[in-house]
């Protein structure tokens, strides 16, 4: 095992991105990366440095005849100190489930990102037909305009559960991916590393261009009140129905953009075990699954028990958005607690 691979296995052993070993180092992240790739060597202080932080002698990072298996006893993952019952067998990745998890992903990206705008914009037709039904703009009824436009409604969502189908079905055969400790074998890391440094100019446009569309897809209804002042149940009231669908087109757009700049990098991501999917979190979100399990099903509880018995359905939603921020505070309580014990 060269020098590089043996720099990517003992960084994951310990549960660090790229980013935290080059702290570790004084270093950039993009050294990290060269000596990962085997397009440049550390110098010898860097070595030492690293035998250091890995608890392994310079012999065994030098020496290509020397395999980190032999010393695998004396290696214990930094990250599972205290727990080492947590630690499940490493899964080795070919280049080629590499590869072919990465297409999954970019066609996920595609089916999931398409499939959430048709969901967005699919409330356009009702709104605008009713609207234009209502200020007698159209030869229709108000429950005619109803009725088509929940026909175009199901027309945009039908497709979309179909996509999130799919999606969902190319995706299972590699789950473990993101929930699973992985062990890449050799030129793994370099490739992946190499198409996610390609693929980053592009995240960033994609996710500042989506951000900045959600945010100031307020401003059709800003511009509307400014040229029209208040809604007053008269004539005027239609520019404010154009104006949210305007918003409405401006977020799934922007929302298109998110989702699909987010699922491919979360792809890199979960094999270089990096981001939201390094081994330490890995294994927290392992710790975390019954509590997770326990957690939902009470709130589910508390929202048909409450519901059921008020009869009040057009308010017990807010549980829901309550439950959703109380459940990252119960995650942080109980890691911390876990770190304490």
């Amino acid at each position: 095992m060269i020098l590089a691979d043996k720099i990517i296995e003992l960084r994951k052993r310990n549960g660090w991105s790229q980013e935290d070993l080059a702290e570790k180092l004084n270093v950039s992240r993009q050294s990290i990366s060269k000596w990962e790739g085997a397009q440049s060597i550390p110098d010898m202080n860097k070595i030492i440095k690293m035998s250091e932080l890995f608890g392994v002698s310079t012999d065994v990072l030098l020496k290509d005849n020397i395999e980190l298996e032999e010393n695998r006893d004396s290696q214990s993952l930094a990250l599972t100190e205290d727990s080492k019952e947590d630690v499940c067998e490493l899964r080795s990745v070919s280049m080629d489930e590499a590869a072919a998890f990465l297409e999954v992903r970019e066609s996920s990206s595609r089916l999931v990102s398409i499939g959430v705008m048709l969901c967005i914009l699919s409330p356009i037709a009702l709104i605008l037909l009713s609207g234009m039904a209502e200020h007698g703009m159209i030869a229709m009824t108000e429950a005619m305009a109803a009725g088509a436009g929940l026909i175009g409604l199901f027309l945009l969502v039908g497709p979309a559960v179909a996509m999130f189908i799919k999606s969902g079905m190319d995706s299972d055969k590699f789950e473990y991916m993101g929930t699973e400790l992985i062990d890449t074998q050799y030129g793994v890391d370099g490739m992946v590393r190499s198409r996610k440094d390609r693929f980053h100019g592009a995240y960033v446009k994609m996710m500042i261009i989506g951000i900045v569309m959600c945010v100031v897809s307020v401003l059709p209804i800003f511009i509307t009140m400014t040229i029209f002042g208040d809604t007053d149940g008269g004539k005027n009231d239609i520019y404010y129905i154009y104006s949210i669908c305007a918003l409405l087109v401006m977020v799934a757009l922007g929302v298109f953009l998110i989702v699909r700049a987010s699922i491919i990098k979360d792809g890199f991501d979960m094999i270089l075990e990096e981001g939201d999917y390094t081994r330490k979190s890995k294994i927290e979100n392992k710790k975390n699954d019954k509590l997770t399990s326990v957690y939902w099903m009470a709130v589910t509880a508390a929202y048909l028990g409450y519901s059921f018995l008020t009869n009040d359905w057009h308010r017990s939603w807010i549980i829901w958005p309550v439950a959703g921020v109380l459940y990252g505070i119960v995650i942080v309580i109980a890691d911390t607690l876990r770190e304490k014990d």
